[in-house]
């Protein structure tokens, strides 16, 4: 298993404005997460708004990204509707040096198990880099079986799967990572994504976090990533459950609302910077927020 794959992967918002890519935020946003010493940054995923931008825009971002990485692997989201589109984010993610990818599959007509099964076929023998299967039915609407989980990791070059939130319920995330680890190979990396059930994946085999919190406020997930890979259930338990009120939000509006109204709060990207239609949060939302924010003693990066 590669070791790209493992602790704690923070995906950043891509600030975007009127006028575009505000590249200096995003870049300062990258870079912070260098300096905080995540263990991968994945830019161009949800929270960093792909299906949003051109092709053009997200080669240029994920040029940016890499840079501002400082060394920092990067893995860059590559989905698009067409799978021409696909392969040109590939190769241009790979330009910029992409120490991975990642892929959902977006669609707007739905796709079929086999349609799915050969873009990622297509896909994976055009690559040079490691690709991570991007399984998150809230926003593709498409349902992986572990059947299909386990024909899609044998292709070449599949390296990770990101999935949805493991069950609350310990006994029954184990057995869900169980379940798709007898599918897949012993090198392919399950990563859990879903922030508030992080440290319930991590302790039931998950091999790292996907987690939009820790792209904006990446410490205190660090510190419940670290607590579940040294097997501290406890302390890592305790410290989720500090973000609750976060996390009730996270399901309430949206993650990627909830974190772009905490970057306008504290300057760390314009207001707006989400790509329209979405938009931040306003009125009882933010009041909920602020409120949120306390009750979990954010305190604002310098």
């Amino acid at each position: 298993m590669t070791a790209l794959f493992t602790g704690l992967s923070a995906f950043p918002l891509t600030p975007v404005t009127e006028d575009g890519v505000d590249e200096e935020a995003f870049t300062g946003l990258v870079a912070r997460l260098h300096q905080s010493e995540v263990d991968s940054i994945g830019a161009l995923g949800s929270t960093g708004s792909y299906a949003y931008l051109s092709v053009g825009e997200r080669a240029r971002v994920a040029d940016l990204a890499v840079r501002a990485a400082d060394g920092t692997p990067v893995i860059i989201g590559i989905g698009a509707l067409s799978t021409a589109d696909v392969l040109s984010n590939a190769e241009n993610a790979q330009n910029a040096g992409a120490s991975a990818v990642l892929l959902p599959p977006m669609s707007y007509q739905q796709l079929t198990e086999d349609e799915v099964y050969r873009l990622y076929a297509e896909v994976a023998a055009e690559l040079s880099v490691p690709l991570c299967v991007y399984d998150n039915p809230g926003t593709t609407h498409f349902s992986f079986t572990e059947e299909l989980h386990g024909r899609i990791a044998e292709l070449p070059n599949v390296a990770a799967v990101k999935i949805p939130a493991t069950p609350a319920e310990p006994l029954a995330a184990r057995e869900r990572v169980r379940a798709l680890r007898q599918r897949i190979p012993d090198h392919v990396a399950i990563g859990v994504s879903g922030d508030s059930a992080a440290a319930g994946g991590l302790l039931a085999g998950c091999d790292l976090w996907f987690s939009v919190l820790a792209g904006l406020w990446p410490e205190p997930c660090l510190a419940i990533a670290r607590a579940a890979q040294r097997g501290d259930a406890t302390e890592a338990r305790r410290r989720s459950e500090r973000l609750t009120p976060l996390w009730d939000l996270f399901a309430r509006y949206g993650s990627v609302r909830v974190v772009a109204t905490i970057a306008e709060r504290t300057g760390l990207a314009p207001a707006p910077n989400l790509p329209r239609p979405l938009r931040s949060l306003t009125g009882e939302a933010a009041t909920r927020l602020d409120e949120a924010l306390r009750a979990v003693e954010y305190a604002a990066p310098r």
